[in-house]
């Protein structure tokens, strides 16, 4: 009988915790997100809003049509609403982003979103899209146009690079109410205390000159 509660606590153990690797289903309605925690209940990571006390407004944003700043070292901005922005997507699983490439090479690095899958179309402009596979690491790519759609799956680094001399726009839906980002240079290189420039060299067969130039960069990114 031991055994067998063991065996169930287990099983019960590896169900949660591949249940946790995705945002909870909702319990309610929905579950507008306040910071302020008097007389609410917390709810995935949220305290939430009294349900009698709601409005439309925690449900809606506006600005999305307004082209994002692309003058930065990478020509891309990418404006996303998550439950920080729109509140009443606590508890929901989903989340929106807008994405504008400067024209000749805007690029939206390399990166990954660690809770969420990624869906993107194109609403204007041409982007060079793909993904990397975990090991053994094969690349997936395509050229999108407008009203086209690629699909990032999630936990894997990709990335969207304008090839044309004109602005591109393209919208995303992700499957996490806060799906989060790792760019992937900008981790490496740049985080905060760094890493050992001993590590990234041996990692990159390079020398420690050119990480600490990298890590000097970064930094400052």
């Amino acid at each position: 009988m031991k055994a067998f509660h063991f065996l169930v606590l287990l099983a019960l153990a590896v169900a949660f915790s591949f249940a946790s690797a995705f945002d909870p289903s909702p319990l309610q309605d929905f579950c507008v997100a306040i910071p302020e925690p008097k007389n609410a209940v917390f709810v995935n990571g949220k305290f939430c809003k009294n349900p009698n006390l709601t409005v439309a407004g925690d449900f809606s944003i506006s600005g999305l049509n307004i082209p994002a700043f692309t003058g930065n070292r990478v020509g891309s901005n990418v404006t996303l609403v998550n439950v920080d922005k729109i509140p009443g997507l606590n508890t929901l699983g989903i989340s929106l982003a807008r994405l504008d490439f400067a024209p000749n090479g805007g690029l939206n690095p390399p990166h990954t979103h660690p809770r969420a899958t990624e869906i993107l179309v194109v609403v204007e402009g041409t982007l060079y899209v793909g993904f990397v596979t975990s090991n053994p690491n094969r690349l997936f790519t395509k050229v999108l146009y407008p009203g086209d759609v690629f699909v990032f799956p999630i936990g894997l680094i990709h990335f969207q690079f304008n090839i044309a001399k004109t602005n591109a726009v393209a919208f995303a839906g992700l499957s996490s109410q806060n799906p989060g980002v790792i760019t992937i240079a900008n981790a490496v290189f740049g985080p905060n205390p760094p890493i050992n420039p001993d590590v990234l060299a041996k990692a990159f067969q390079l020398d420690n000159y050119a990480v600490e130039k990298l890590q000097k960069l970064f930094a400052n990114a």
